[in-house]
């Protein structure tokens, strides 16, 4: 099988692997888990509360370390959750969770806005549209190989 190149994807994977290193980093310099800070940046990124799908959908947490997150949130009083239908909740935070979440994850954003505010607004631009394309391109070959997947798991039951 034919090895296609690899320096630009290494080239990314190594970037994106470094980047969530310092997220890493980050979340443990100020005191709080990985999840917690994407689940205070998340909903503070939407105000102050967000739908729970959305933080899900934001995110990229699955629905298990999400409601664990959670859990262990309330639990510190950190936030609460209040239904909004039969189906959908909204988590909040309380005056603890926003007192923790400006000595972190505001401050995160405050950081990552200062970055691009050195960029010029062009390369923002291009950036997040370049970042935007290969998500979209990535979501479509992630739907042909769960159909690949799925094609293959058909051959074996005829088999």
């Amino acid at each position: 099988m034919p090895v296609p190149d690899k320096q630009p994807l290494h080239r990314y994977n190594h970037l994106v692997s470094e980047i969530e290193a310092v997220y890493h980093e980050i979340s443990l310099r100020l005191g709080v888990s990985d999840s917690t800070m994407i689940v205070l940046y998340t909903i503070c990124g939407e105000g102050g509360s967000c739908l729970l799908q959305d933080i899900c959908r934001y995110s990229g947490l699955s629905r298990q370390t999400l409601n664990s997150a959670l859990r262990r949130m309330e639990e510190q009083g950190l936030l609460y959750l209040m239904p909004v239908d039969q189906k959908s909740k909204r988590a909040c935070l309380t005056k603890t969770g926003d007192a923790l979440a400006q000595r972190t994850a505001l401050r995160l954003m405050q950081a990552e806005n200062a970055i691009f505010s050195s960029w010029a607004p062009e390369d923002v631009e291009r950036y997040l549209e370049l970042t935007g394309r290969f998500l979209q391109g990535l979501r479509e070959k992630a739907r042909e190989l769960a159909g690949d997947a799925r094609q293959q798991e058909n051959k074996k039951g005829e088999v």
